[in-house]
């Protein structure tokens, strides 16, 4: 490493500045991160609880009803619902730091032309 590069300080390129607006790339990758874990956990939920561990599960009793089978029927239908206004919730979270982003930009280049 040479005395040049000890100088350059490391930047993360991968989140924006308050400065810079954020970019379409930026916004869709943390929607489709958003996505695929959001799936990940209701498949570990309906297929682990429902499928794979129902045996163990079962040992639990719900209202009669092994704790396993209740996940299978009932329980990987409310984590979806959940699931559902928990992504409403960051996707409104990330549109409203994407919106934000570009007004900010924006009033920038507004006032720089305007003093220019």
């Amino acid at each position: 490493m040479n005395k040049k590069e000890k100088d350059i300080p490391l930047q993360d390129t991968s989140l924006h500045s308050e400065n810079e607006p954020m970019t379409k790339e930026q916004y869709w990758k943390k929607n489709i991160s958003c996505v695929l874990i959001l799936l990940s956990v209701w498949f570990i939920v309906s297929y682990g609880c429902g499928i794979l561990f129902v045996e163990t599960l079962n040992q639990i009793k719900i209202g009669g009803a092994g704790f396993g089978f209740w996940m299978a029927q009932q329980g990987s239908i409310y984590v979806f619902v959940a699931l559902i206004f928990i992504y409403v919730r960051l996707m409104n979270k990330l549109e409203n730091q994407y919106a934000a982003s570009h007004s900010n930009h924006n009033e920038t280049l507004t006032d720089g032309e305007e003093n220019s």
